[in-house]
């Protein structure tokens, strides 16, 4: 059985807990706590399974991945059930391109150990670097998307896109802005495998934040 080393709040970890989820694929958890003693990925132990000292990590097949996008691309590739990339290959590029542009162009820039550096301007600094994301996804939406991000079919681009919303939400981002973005994650968080995967129902989610 997969074991996914993971933190409830963090939006990467969400990812692949929404991809297992969907596939319909069990799996084991061990919470990987970022803030607790100083963060315990940075312990001996843990970077031992990740030298980046991030979460998630994925053991699964014999195999230890980092990155989420790599996680969901191999359970892709690998299990049963839904697919999570297109067959067609320009829909597939426009999922990669959507997704890369919320893992690597919007998120990181207001992950836990990014915010911590950039002093007392936390909010601010968040708010500025999800709008600025979001003005360019909302533009590529409204040429991509159907009832999700890509067509009418669920890919790892909405994977991506509902746990980046939640960030943008606890920054108290204006989503009036976007509503492409908008109505497209309103869709989403019904779906069972969203819900189920959510930050406020793991276990180690914290009691006060649990739904």
């Amino acid at each position: 059985i997969p074991i996914l080393h993971s933190y409830f709040r963090s939006s990467c970890s969400w990812r692949v807990r929404i991809a297992f989820a969907l596939k319909g694929i069990d799996y084991d958890q061990v919470p990987v706590n970022l803030i607790k003693d100083g963060g315990l990925q940075h312990t001996e132990q843990y970077k031992a399974v990740n030298p980046m000292q991030q979460v998630p990590a994925l053991q699964i097949d014999g195999l230890t991945l980092s990155q989420s996008l790599a996680m969901i691309e191999y359970i892709d590739e690998t299990r049963p059930g839904p697919r999570l990339l297109p067959d067609d290959p320009k829909e597939r590029a426009q999922v990669r391109m959507i997704s890369d542009l919320i893992a690597s162009g919007i998120q990181p820039l207001q992950n836990l150990y990014v915010i911590q550096k950039c002093g007392t301007d936390k909010v601010q600094w968040a708010q500025h670097f999800i709008s600025r994301g979001f003005e360019g996804l909302e533009q590529i939406l409204k040429q991509t998307a159907g009832k999700y991000c890509v067509g009418d079919e669920i890919s790892m681009a909405d994977i991506c896109l509902v746990p980046q919303v939640y960030n943008a939400e606890r920054f108290k981002v204006d989503m009036e802005k976007y509503p492409t973005i908008k109505m497209i994650n309103q869709t989403l968080v019904e779906v069972e495998a969203f819900r189920a995967s959510h930050p406020s129902c793991q276990p180690d989610t914290p009691d006060d934040l649990r739904a």
